[in-house]
């Protein structure tokens, strides 16, 4: 049983995962991480899922060290880094919004706070171009490219 893709298949996060199996958020990170569990967690967990518990912890693999196609782990990759993105944008936006605050309370004679908020402006656009592949300098094509050309091989 692989706890991180049945959770996935039913749309629910840990935390949702961890109220209906009376578990820990800890616990469930644990187990998705690859730490087998006790046999009490491995009957929630069973339970939540409606699978049988048929192997003891120390034989059910649990761990998504199981093959994962390719296609689902690019998937999985490509949407942490959307997530990482837009918790980026998001500290941007309030931490800006701090900046001008405390900038207005304190010198509106000069408005400072757009220095900061173009230098950093500038990392948000660049890490959303990169994320959303708007230009993929970078991409498979050229990692490929730069193994090969390491490993003395012709393309």
């Amino acid at each position: 049983m692989n706890v991180r893709k049945l959770r996935l298949q039913r749309h629910w996060s840990q935390d949702q995962l961890a109220q209906l199996s009376g578990l820990s958020i800890r616990t469930i990170q644990r187990i998705e991480r690859g730490q087998t569990p006790g046999l009490e967690s491995l009957k929630s967990l069973a339970a939540v899922f409606d699978v049988p518990v048929e192997t003891p912890p120390e034989e059910q693999d649990m761990t998504p060290e199981q093959p994962i196609d390719p296609v689902e782990q690019r998937t999985i990759e490509y949407v942490r880094d959307i997530k990482g993105f837009y918790s980026h944008a998001i500290k941007y936006v309030l931490v800006i919004t701090m900046l001008f605050i405390i900038n207005l309370a304190t010198a509106p004679g000069y408005i400072w706070a757009w220095w900061p908020m173009l230098g950093w402006g500038i990392g948000v656009l660049f890490h959303g171009l990169n994320v959303f592949e708007v230009f993929n300098f970078f991409g498979p094509a050229w990692e490929k490219r730069q193994i090969e050309k390491r490993l003395g091989r012709k393309l």
